[in-house]
């Protein structure tokens, strides 16, 4: 009796049953709900940003930097533009 008790806590419960990877995201045969496929998208999404992704949402310049090279015009005037949408922001939550 003490070895069935053991076997049943080593059983997945039943959303952890199947295998990794053993379903097609994109299968339009799939009987997922639409909610489902939206959540699962949005899991692949968030999950697709690198290191380097997220720092250059904080910061335009920064990977540049990181490398050892003069960021871009382009990362300069992001990063320009960022700032002052910053001060904007701000600007109007202290108005408040």
């Amino acid at each position: 009796m003490a070895g069935d008790s053991n076997v049943s806590d080593q059983t997945p419960t039943r959303f952890e049953e199947g295998k990794a990877n053993s379903h097609n995201l994109n299968d339009s045969k799939d009987q997922r709900s639409i909610a489902n496929r939206l959540a699962a998208a949005e899991n692949q999404t968030n999950a697709s940003d690198d290191r380097e992704t997220a720092l250059h949402k904080q910061d335009p310049t920064l990977p540049a930097k990181m490398h050892g090279n003069e960021p871009s015009r382009g990362a300069k005037i992001d990063a320009q533009i960022q700032a002052e949408e910053e001060e904007l922001v701000k600007k109007m939550d202290s108005q408040k």
